[in-house]
């Protein structure tokens, strides 16, 4: 990686925390949302450099390729999360090598995260993904599915059920992009009340994360505005 490119990581890196710090303040959100940098088709030398500026979460979406990173990268101290779709032979492995799994949406996963996390491990950080929006191709479970597996999970005792998650359908309107964010805010809102282990809220990406930081996101997953185009 020439010098280059690190420098340009680093600037996109602080450009991307400016956007979140300009948009904590316009829209008084005093407790502005942590940024979890999505690293997805992208090398262990690129999380590197932005580890070394001070950041420690990271987001994959593709467990072969994580596994690799994690283990190429086992001497740093990063918490890694899992955002992507989950298929059921691939549990164990995300439940033995993540801190967080973001995209859990349906009660069979829950259930095999939870039977197949180490005890040696702390437990298992999950959050729920809500569907939002008419998108037949997201993933995504309904808000009465959410409060059947919230039931279930207090059973559970490898993992916690922290939030929820979504990724609402693309638009490029602001108005319709805090109109899907609110709704589910509003969600999350409800459950928290009821539950005091809920508080966190991870909802916007790099086309939409000032829409989410004014409906209430406690977190933000950037990608491609941090570290480019996917290779």
């Amino acid at each position: 990686m020439t010098q280059l490119n690190k420098h340009q990581l680093i600037a996109d890196l602080a450009r991307v925390n400016q956007r979140i710090d300009v948009a904590s303040e316009q829209y008084q959100q005093f407790n502005k949302p942590r940024l979890l940098a999505v690293s997805k088709k992208h090398p262990a030398a690129k999380i590197k450099i932005i580890y070394e500026q001070g950041h420690k979460e990271f987001g994959e979406s593709y467990v072969q390729e994580a596994l690799a990173k994690v283990k190429a990268l086992s001497e740093l101290n990063i918490i890694w999360h899992f955002i992507g779709p989950i298929q059921s032979n691939k549990t164990r492995a995300i439940a033995e090598n993540f801190s967080w799994v973001q995209s859990v949406d349906r009660m069979k996963i829950l259930t095999r995260l939870n039977n197949q996390r180490p005890e040696s491990l702390p437990r298992l950080n999950v959050l729920l993904q809500l569907k939002v929006g008419d998108e037949n191709t997201k993933s995504g479970a309904s808000q009465n599915e959410i409060l059947s597996m919230l039931e279930a999970a207090k059973n559970m005792k490898g993992l916690q059920v922290r939030g929820l998650m979504c990724i609402p359908p693309p638009s490029s309107d602001f108005d319709e992009q805090c109109d899907y964010f609110l709704e589910v805010w509003n969600f999350y809102q409800q459950l928290k009340t009821a539950n005091s282990e809920i508080d966190t809220l991870s909802m916007g990406m790099s086309g939409d994360l000032e829409a989410a930081i004014k409906s209430g996101s406690t977190m933000v997953r950037v990608g491609t505005d941090i570290f480019g185009p996917r290779v």
